[in-house]
């Protein structure tokens, strides 16, 4: 028998093969071998010195393909361990950390690798580091994984055949400091509210269905994934309008069917989750389009009984009243005393959310008595104090001859950013976006802010098209220019939407011009610490409102719950830093 090996060229992993397919009686008559990123010369000599493996290699091949893709713009590293290995105490000195940067920097390279693209690589730079200024650990991953990205794709140009030799995209590489907020906000989209509130496992939905018998139900286990054409439609809109939209898919599927007409009149009028299961049974010939159809409705109502049982309107709205600066303190405190059965869970995310505009509150007096008020565990409390390791904070100036650092906080507000004009919704909740939709924003445009975001290299006489304000390294970072919220007029929460603002499914790449392309080179954006729904929707709506394809990359995507038990688990404690090489 044959055999596929699928493996990283590892030492380790060499020898097992080497094991199987050495000496008189090999595991199999003839290995495949694919390996998931660049092999060095000395391990595929090692392979070739052995006459008797060499015999029974059938192939060897590097394919690139040390990532996970999320959909068609959208992939992960795989490192759900990243908050916790990178932006903790002494994270600097320990293995953990240094292997983390260089995974997942192999991880990424190999995306550009597969896809035969050489980018310009921009991150968001650390604080200034000199004699008498510190900065934190936390702050030097982006540097240090773009120095790690860098250095494999210049390897890549003088190993791998047809690799660019000059820029043809670029790639921005952040953290999760620029936005705290965007990973526990409620996200009111379709896709974000199924992940946040229907305890998912990934894309993986458990449905109940009637079985073959017809008397019971059994679990049925469905992917909400693009190949779905009605959850393609739906996954970026308002979850109001997701849910008149399989209404009128309802309406139009028995208006233009006859049979189905017959069974609606059996049932009076009547067309519940179950009664569109059964018409399944009783339209075999449209068994697959029922299905689907069926399937969504279900969700749709499971996803509006929670919102109503938790009274997830009423916690959205302060939410973003929070984050556009129209709610505050007081008004935290008096929806906690009026609204004595919202959840615990929903009661720390508005606390995160408020933790984050308000960090010197937080660890006031104050803060303590908020928490108190909202009756939080221990474990919630460390998940509002580790806010504190993904904030973008300043440096402080050391004392003497020592290297203590204690956290400094801002005063502004880090949660109100301008109103994005031209886009208000015609549903309510809808006015959040994260911030890494304006940073794509200025990324297309080539105006990156020039003290924050710098560059690994000076882009080649053949790259064109860029800003020469983002040409070069220019000098450090003192404080990072603020980016506003306020609210976004208008809007209910069920009126059909008719605004022009890209969240509908039309928005997406796929549904694009095929000449896209032409109009600009692709953008790629790695997010270190998790990605979000409400991020990838993001990329989404701005491939088609700039006409570039945007790819999405992140160590994980997170979903909120996910995400707070993240923070539970990283230390709160202050990091220090001596001795900094980079």
């Amino acid at each position: 028998m044959d055999a596929i090996y699928f493996m990283q060229p590892t030492k380790q992993n060499i020898d097992i093969f080497m094991s199987n397919m050495s000496g008189k009686r090999p595991l199999y008559k003839k290995a495949y071998i694919f390996f998931s990123s660049p092999i060095q010369k000395e391990w595929v000599a090692h392979i070739r010195k052995d006459s008797s493996v060499l015999a029974r290699v059938g192939a060897l091949s590097e394919m690139n393909l040390e990532y996970f893709a999320i959909d068609s713009q959208g992939f992960v590293t795989d490192h759900d361990k990243a908050l916790e290995e990178l932006f903790t105490e002494n994270a600097e000195g320990s293995m953990n950390y240094n292997s983390c940067i260089n995974t997942m920097a192999t991880r990424i390279a190999t995306v550009f690798a597969s896809m035969k693209e050489f980018p310009r690589v921009h991150y968001r730079v650390a604080r200034t580091i000199d004699a008498s200024t510190l900065t934190t650990l936390r702050d030097l991953v982006p540097t240090k994984l773009a120095a790690s990205v860098w250095n494999c794709l210049a390897r890549y140009k003088s190993i791998i055949p047809e690799f660019p030799q000059t820029e043809t995209c670029e790639l921005l590489i952040v953290d999760r400091s620029i936005d705290q907020i965007a990973p526990v906000i409620h996200e009111w989209t379709y896709d974000a509210m199924c992940h946040d509130l229907l305890s998912m496992d990934g894309n993986k939905y458990v449905q109940e269905v009637p079985n073959t018998s017809g008397s019971g139900t059994e679990k049925k286990e469905v992917l909400l994934e693009d190949h779905d054409p009605i959850w393609f439609e739906l996954r970026d809109v308002h979850v109001a309008d997701a849910n008149l939209r399989l209404h009128e898919k309802m309406r139009d599927f028995i208006s233009k069917n006859k049979a189905a007409q017959l069974h609606q009149a059996r049932t009076n009028g009547e067309l519940s989750t179950k009664e569109l299961q059964k018409m399944v049974q009783a339209l075999p010939q449209y068994t697959d389009q029922i299905d689907k159809l069926s399937l969504h409705v279900e969700i749709a109502e499971k996803l509006f009984d929670i919102i109503k049982e938790e009274h997830l309107k009423d916690v959205g709205q302060l939410e973003q009243d929070l984050v556009f600066g129209d709610a505050g303190s007081k008004e935290v405190i008096d929806f906690f005393r009026t609204h004595q059965d919202i959840s615990r869970e929903n009661k720390l995310r508005l606390l995160m959310i408020y933790a984050a505009i308000n960090p010197e509150k937080i660890q006031s007096e104050k803060g303590a008595k908020l928490m108190q008020l909202a009756g939080l565990s221990a474990d919630d409390m460390i998940a509002v104090n580790n806010m504190r390791c993904i904030c973008a904070h300043e440096t402080k100036k050391s004392s003497k001859g020592g290297f203590p650092l204690k956290f400094e906080i801002r005063k502004k507000k880090r949660g109100i950013r301008k109103e994005r004009i031209g886009e208000e919704s015609t549903w309510t909740l809808s006015r959040f976006y994260p911030i890494l939709e304006d940073l794509i924003e200025k990324l297309s445009k080539g105006e990156l802010p020039k003290d924050e975001y710098h560059c690994m290299s000076d882009p080649s006489s053949s790259f064109r098209g860029i800003s020469s304000s983002m040409s070069a390294r220019t000098s450090p970072a003192h404080q990072p220019a603020q980016s506003m919220r306020s609210r976004r007029t208008g809007g209910t929460w069920a009126r059909p939407r008719n605004s022009d603002d890209g969240y509908s499914s039309d928005s997406v790449l796929k549904h694009a011009s095929s000449d896209m392309r032409k109009l600009g080179r692709r953008l790629f954006i790695f997010v270190v610490g998790g990605a979000t729904r409400s991020e990838l929707r993001a990329v989404h709506k701005l491939s088609s409102k700039l006409k570039r394809e945007i790819i999405l990359g992140s160590s994980s995507l997170d979903d909120p719950p996910k995400f707070i038990t993240k923070l539970k688990m990283m230390s709160n404690e202050e990091l220090s830093l001596d001795d900094l090489q980079i």
